[in-house]
């Protein structure tokens, strides 16, 4: 199914979804993986129980059932699978769905195997579904991701080059698999606007397409530029420093380098920085700052967008 959307930019969108196609391929080419749409019942099933496997669930509790995948391929949505020697090592669903009164595509769930994470099986699943998603006619794809994880924040904002532009508390109340475990589940909402520039750079890049020109933009470690909220002590627990006065400065909070490791090794510790972590990056979204970048030390940048004079 497509073309979910017309447009007056169809020209435009044309040409942007034939230039991600090839980046998309590039992309799979450079993880070794094969990245294509699942539709039959064996496919989906093996995309739940991968799912399953990458969760830690129990298998007749998957994240997302057989049945479910099956309903939202029939409805047009997306569910795409990356396969490594016939062997499906990725997998990628979503749905649409609505921000600010805009049709987007919301990227439910994503998960590498073990085994095959490192080897760019992410980047290949994301520069697919964002093809997809302009063929469809859609330029914005959004996702939830948990701020606490490093590794997510850096893909998202400094690899994808996606903003993150909300902070939702508690947002899937108690999680009981074994990457969560039991922690609150604080999600920030992404936004990947497909059209962007910088978007459009960072897909070359990541996918090693001739013309990619390298980084974005300069990331800096330590120290962050700007008025630093939170900041990792020198005993791993969290720093939280004084309040701004929203006067549009970049703002800077750090995140700790393993937040599952310490779920696992200090559960007291892991509540300290979900706690600190949602006093600081939420009032930040609060007064109107979006991340729009994390650097190599874990530290999360907020900028305010120009002409955002206040708050949501």
């Amino acid at each position: 199914m497509t073309g979910f959307l017309t447009s007056e930019r169809g020209g435009r969108l044309t040409e942007l979804a034939d230039s991600a196609e090839a980046t998309a391929r590039a992309a799979a080419q450079r993880a070794q993986v094969q990245v294509d749409l699942l539709c039959d019942l064996p496919e989906l099933q093996a995309a739940a129980d991968l799912l399953a496997w990458i969760w830690g669930t129990d298998s007749q509790k998957p994240p997302v059932s057989r049945d479910l995948l099956r309903a939202l391929t029939h409805a047009g949505n997306y569910v795409a699978g990356a396969s490594s020697a016939g062997r499906l090592v990725g997998a990628s669903v979503g749905f649409l769905g609505s921000h600010d009164h805009r049709v987007v595509l919301h990227s439910h769930i994503t998960g590498v195997a073990p085994h095959a994470q490192g080897q760019r099986v992410g980047s290949a699943l994301k520069q697919h579904q964002r093809a997809w998603s302009l063929r469809q006619g859609l330029t914005e794809i959004a996702w939830t991701f948990d701020p606490l994880v490093r590794r997510n924040g850096y893909f998202n904002l400094t690899k994808l080059r996606a903003r993150a532009v909300a902070y939702l508390p508690d947002f899937y109340g108690a999680m009981a698999d074994t990457i969560n475990a039991d922690d609150e589940s604080d999600r920030c909402l992404a936004l990947w606007s497909l059209a962007r520039p910088e978007v459009v750079a960072a897909a070359s890049e990541l996918s090693g397409s001739p013309g990619s020109s390298g980084r974005t933009r300069s990331v800096a470690d330590d120290p962050p530029p700007g008025t630093v909220l939170l900041a990792e002590r020198d005993d791993g627990r969290p720093a939280l420093k004084v309040g701004h006065d929203g006067d549009g400065t970049m703002l800077a909070v750090q995140v700790p380098p393993d937040i599952v490791a310490t779920r696992k090794q200090g559960p007291d510790v892991a509540v300290e920085w979900r706690h600190a972590l949602r006093q600081a990056l939420g009032g930040a979204f609060d007064a109107g700052y979006e991340a729009v970048e994390m650097t190599g030390g874990g530290w999360y940048l907020l900028e305010k967008p120009a002409g955002r004079a206040g708050g949501r």
